[in-house]
């Protein structure tokens, strides 16, 4: 995979389009983006992941706000990657999701995403020459022509060394999570799930057919009253089912004798019962007719006083009647009197006279309903044209009011506009105001920084000086001791001679003239340490080189930002941009609260030019209805004063005349009403006497003595024919067949049989229930057991099966007889990493001059835990093992380089990708050395040599120097821009 051209366009901090064009910075191999913080570099590396995928690495993709802040409203978010992936030539086009404004009226809409894959040149096969246009068919052709997912390539691709530092420091658990995103092994993972699935469902099965059977044991045991055993619970289920079936034979015998002899004395008692009713019969019988026999007198008295009673009867309602008649009489007379005692100037007037009179008077009544409403209506329109006359006032008083507040109005709108228009200029002037005042904040701390950064340049390069002198006289040291050590080398090899030992020079045995050494010889280990000084010493002066060129890169930016000003005149600029924003912010900060003064000002001018016309328009129709009511009063007046008379009012004559009326009226009822009522009592009077003489009563005294109550009359005949029926009813019982030859002085005894029969009836009933319980436990204890033999012969293989299936499970999860406690997943890693460890030890080595090697370890973890995915490293300095958590900074990013770099080449053999000819790295050189930075300089020179292209993100200054190709990013208050300097 290569790139050729990036373009992007609102994305990031780039408000316009910016372009970068990869064949030209990548016709030298080597490459390096660099800028200020916060300029956007890593968005570059954003955008190139955005294109491919859709999405952008790390936290930066959780937020999904692509879109430049300061991007016109009009301009198109955009990236756009044109790259060649296994002889393919394609173009990317991708448009994120953001808010855009509206086309038609205001407010912001969603601009939807996009994506767009277009090839260049040759269309490939099985494609359409105008590209694909859908996200998930762009995304699934890149995933395919690449080889690995979004995830594999920001690890593969974009190398960010903080991620592979924290790798080489993390635990089993983290690097199995980054192993298994870049390896793919969610089959292994899914192996693993489904043993234990399949583990848990056979578990549950086995579960459930245990508790069934402890189940079915614990309801035996309840049945048959006993506690079920441990073991042997088959024997012990064939002995209770033995006892049970003989309990069941002994109560059958018991049941059948109790029932027998419970039969016998129900028997007898029955009969006992039916002789002692019969003698009950006969003696009630006797009991009766006697009672009858005493009270014959009595009854026919009954007899004498009911036909009196009914006789009396037929008179009582006529007298009743006439009774009713007098007090009607009484009643009309007395009401006759009072109305007369109303009108004593019509007491001598006939009924006809006095309904004549009263006709007339409502005659004349009538005439006057009309006027009474009239009046009524006259002290309505009185009151109204008062009401409405204060109604005229209170209005021309308002109105005028109104005139008089809004004469001051236009004045005070004019000054609240000025000052409102003079807030927001300070406004929209305040904010270039604190970017300035922020300018010169940083440029006083620049201009502060100055001096000490020249002071930094002279005492660097007085430690320069100082380091190289050291190292100068530790190299002399070292070749002096050196070239003493070469010329005393005879003399030293002389010293070591034995007799009859072997020369190291020549071999012979003999020695006869070992050479001396008059100026003393020089140690060996003294030569060691002067090399090591030596060494120390060179390192020295590489670092005070290192902070001498990083000395005068700080001095140098400060100089660019300062152009010449001076501390003083840029503190003088900054109190006048100080004062200027202060100024500014006030006057600003009265802004909303003048722009609301002034609405609501405006506001109520239009409300009292308003409510000015309503008052006034209220006042002149008040008036003119006041003038048309005053004419209709008086009219009205002239014809109500000739109508009331010498009463107050039309009202109160009309309603004299309507009681008088009245009066006439009743009191021609009333006399009506006695002469009617007489009428009707005297014929009633007639009618008693007639019926007194039919019925035999000499008066109504006699009538009312032989008079009874309905309810006594009935009570009295009910009592005489009950008592004709019981005699009847009794004569006939003892007439009765089953009676014959029973006396009432027979006796005998049914409590001694009935108590004899219930006492082996409950007998009976006893054994019934002991047999019945017995046989339902026997059948619910045989039932259970069938259940009982059932589940044991089948849990048995169920069982056996699971307990093969469990250590299976737990060997693929890497518990029970796994010894490495490792998981199939985790074993499946762990043979990646050691690949990995492979790849990037070649690496490691030559970066660390043969100091490191990566060692993975596939052994258990600390108290049993997972293992499989140690990674230490190997000291050859000192032979041993050591964590990778004891690096240094620098060693650690040498360790993550090569861990990177090693990681790519694997994950890009196991996914079978395309070739990577182009790859990112992001950050670290600045904790390495000179020496060790020309060794990583060399590794990546190695990887361009293939055709690769590389690029580095960095802020070191060295690299600006090493790596003429460069892609510079400068950051402005109106968006990021890009500058490309080829070499």
């Amino acid at each position: 995979m290569r790139l050729h051209r990036l373009e992007v366009a609102a994305f990031g901090p780039y408000a316009g389009r910016e372009v970068v064009d990869f064949d030209v910075l990548g016709a030298d191999g080597l490459f390096l983006l660099h800028g200020d913080t916060g300029a956007g570099k890593t968005t570059l590396l954003d955008a190139i992941a955005f294109a491919l995928f859709g999405t952008v690495p790390g936290a930066r993709g959780e937020v999904k706000r692509l879109r430049c802040d300061l991007a016109e409203l009009d301009q198109v978010t955009e990236v756009v990657l044109e790259l060649t992936v296994q002889g393919q030539r394609m173009r990317i086009a991708r448009n994120p999701e953001y808010q855009r404004p509206k086309r038609r009226g205001e407010g912001m809409t969603l601009q939807q995403a996009k994506a767009v894959l277009s090839w260049v040149g040759t269309v490939p096969a099985g494609h359409v020459a105008e590209g694909i246009t859908r996200i998930d068919e762009v995304a699934r052709t890149v995933e395919r022509l690449i080889g690995m997912t979004h995830e594999q390539f920001f690890q593969v691709v974009l190398l960010p060394q903080g991620e592979f530092a924290r790798f080489l420091r993390a635990n089993t658990a983290e690097r199995e999570e980054l192993l298994e995103r870049l390896f793919g092994t969610e089959r292994f993972s899914d192996v693993e799930n489904w043993f234990a699935n399949l583990r848990a469902e056979r578990g549950r099965e086995l579960q459930d057919r245990q508790q069934s059977l402890r189940e079915w044991v614990a309801r035996f045991a309840q049945v048959a009253r006993q506690e079920a055993p441990e073991e042997g619970q088959a024997e012990w289920v064939e002995t209770v089912l033995a006892e049970s079936s003989e309990l069941v034979a002994q109560a059958r015998e018991r049941e059948e004798k109790a029932r027998k002899a419970a039969k016998t004395a129900e028997a007898l008692w029955q009969e006992n019962r039916s002789t002692a009713e019969r003698i009950r019969r006969v003696r009630t019988a006797y009991t009766r007719l006697a009672a009858i026999a005493e009270q014959a007198d009595q009854r026919a008295e009954w007899a004498e006083e009911v036909e009196a009673a009914h006789r009396a009867a037929g008179v009582a309602a006529e007298a009743d009647l006439l009774e009713r008649r007098s007090g009607q009489l009484a009643d009309a007379e007395a009401e006759e009197a009072l109305r007369a005692q109303e009108l004593p100037d019509a007491a001598d007037s006939s009924a006809a006279e006095l309904r004549a009179r009263a006709g007339e008077v409502r005659e004349e009544a009538g005439a006057l309903a009309e006027l009474v409403a009239e009046s009524e209506q006259q002290q309505q329109d009185l009151l109204r044209r008062e009401q409405l006359s204060s109604a005229a006032k209170e209005a021309e008083k308002q109105a005028e009011a109104f005139a008089a507040e809004l004469e001051s109005v236009p004045e005070q709108i004019t000054a609240l506009r000025a000052e409102a228009l003079a807030a927001a200029e300070a406004e929209a002037k305040l904010e270039g105001a604190r970017t300035r005042f922020e300018e010169l904040t940083a440029l006083v701390r620049d201009a502060d920084e100055a001096p000490q950064a020249k002071q930094a340049v002279e005492q660097a390069r007085g430690s320069l000086g100082d380091a190289r002198d050291v190292h100068l006289q530790a190299r002399e040291h070292r070749q002096d001791l050196r070239e003493r050590r070469l010329d005393g080398m005879a003399a030293e090899l002389a010293a070591g001679l034995a007799a009859g030992a072997d020369c190291p020079v020549c071999g012979a045995t003999e020695h006869p003239a070992p050479a001396t050494h008059t100026g003393g010889l020089v140690d060996p280990e003294d030569e060691r340490r002067a090399e090591a000084a030596e060494q120390q010493a060179d390192k020295r002066r590489e670092k005070a080189q290192a902070s001498l060129l990083e000395a005068e890169g700080r001095l140098k930016v400060l100089v660019e930002r300062l152009r010449g000003r001076t501390a003083e005149a840029l503190r003088a600029e900054l109190g006048e941009a100080r004062e200027l924003g202060t100024s500014l912010s006030e006057t600003a900060r009265r802004k909303p609260a003048l722009e609301k003064r002034l609405l609501e000002l405006e506001r109520k001018t239009e409300q009292l030019t308003e409510r000015r016309r309503v008052t006034g328009q209220r006042a002149a129709e008040a008036a003119t209805e006041v003038r048309g009511l005053t004419e209709r009063l008086a009219e009205r007046e002239r014809r109500l004063e000739a109508a009331r008379g010498e009463f107050a009012d039309v009202a109160t004559r009309r309603r004299h005349l309507l009681g008088f009326a009245t009066r006439l009226g009743a009191l021609a009822e009333a006399r009506l009403g006695v002469a009617g009522a007489r009428e009707r009592r005297d014929e009633q009077a007639k009618l008693v006497e007639e019926a007194l003489r039919a019925k035999g009563f000499a008066d109504l005294d006699a009538m009312r003595a032989a008079s009874r109550p309905d309810e006594q009359i009935t009570k009295l005949e009910n009592s005489l024919a009950d008592a004709k029926v019981m005699e009847e009813s009794e004569r006939r019982a003892l007439a009765a067949p089953e009676l014959f030859g029973i006396s009432p002085e027979d006796e005998i005894d049914v409590v001694a049989s009935e108590e004899a029969a219930r006492e082996t009836q409950g007998e009976s009933e006893q054994a019934f229930a002991a047999l019945r319980s017995a046989t339902a436990r026997h059948t619910d204890l045989t039932g259970v057991a069938e259940r009982m033999t059932s589940l044991m012969a089948d849990l048995a293989p169920v069982e056996e099966r699971y307990l093969e299936l469990k250590a299976l499970a737990e060997v693929v999860n890497g518990r029970g007889q796994n010894a490495r406690k490792m998981s199939l997943r985790s074993y499946v890693l762990a043979a990646r990493l050691e690949e990995v460890a492979v790849a990037a030890t070649a690496r490691l080595r030559t970066m660390s001059q043969g100091r490191y090697s990566f060692v993975h370890s596939d052994a258990a973890g600390a108290r049993g835990t997972r293992g499989g995915l140690g990674l230490d490293v190997l000291d050859d300095y000192s032979g041993t093992v050591r964590p990778a958590k004891t690096l240094s900074g620098g060693e650690s990013f040498l360790a993550s380089l090569s861990l990177a770099l090693g990681l790519a080449d694997v994950v890009a053999a196991e996914t079978g990708g395309a070739l990577l000819d182009t790859l990112f790295i992001d950050e670290g050189f600045g904790t390495l050395d000179a020496e060790t930075l020309d060794i990583v300089m060399n590794i990546l020179d190695e990887l361009r040599a293939g055709g690769r292209v590389v690029g580095l993100v960095s802020h070191v200054e060295e690299l600006r120097q090493r790596i003429p190709t460069r892609l510079r990013i400068r950051k402005a208050r109106t968006g990021s821009s890009v500058e490309i300097h080829a070499a």
